[in-house]
């Protein structure tokens, strides 16, 4: 049973996670700590930061933990990750077909237009998500976390350093300050 739950929760988030898998970090939320509790809200937080170290689209990465988490094994995270998967390459498939007979139409120029901020939206509600209490302290007060933040902000917007280096940087900082 779980692996149909499974299934189908990864499957909803494949198919309605526009934006890529910064965008479906809401939507993973909602299925493991709210709706299956199959983590908690801290688990979910270090599986979204495990998921952005490890080479790949986080929204796979995080489907491929979230089912080893719920089922314990190695065919909960293959049913995840196909699930999360599955939708875009039917959907990439159907597309495809359709885009090159109707790419100069103004209605499908229009709808991928009003699908931007849409997007933009989603990743913003991704990155509220994580600040909580796991990641950034009681009532977000946190000093540390918030400058190692805005450290890394500026040096990756700013100072264009590589941001696989501020990742490792970052890493270091915590365990020498934690």
């Amino acid at each position: 049973m779980v692996y149909l739950q499974l299934f189908y929760a990864f499957f909803k988030i494949g198919l309605f996670g526009f934006g890529g898998g910064a965008a479906m970090l809401p939507l993973i939320q909602f299925e493991l700590v709210e709706h299956y509790h199959w983590v908690s809200s801290a688990e979910f937080a270090n599986m979204v930061a495990v998921s952005q170290m490890t080479p790949g689209p986080i929204g796979i990465n995080c489907a491929t933990y979230a089912g080893y988490l719920a089922t314990g094994g190695v065919l909960g995270s293959l049913v995840a990750t196909v699930a999360v998967v599955l939708p875009s390459f039917i959907i990439m498939l159907i597309v495809a077909k359709m885009l090159a007979k109707f790419k100069n139409n103004v209605y499908v120029e229009g709808a991928l237009r009003g699908l931007r901020p849409v997007v933009v939206g989603l990743i913003a509600a991704a990155a509220l998500l994580l600040m909580n209490e796991e990641n950034f302290g009681e009532h977000c007060a946190d000093y540390v976390s918030w400058l190692i933040f805005a450290v890394a902000f500026v040096a990756v917007k700013f100072l264009k350093i590589n941001p696989i280096l501020m990742i490792v940087l970052a890493a270091v900082a915590g365990l020498v300050i934690y």
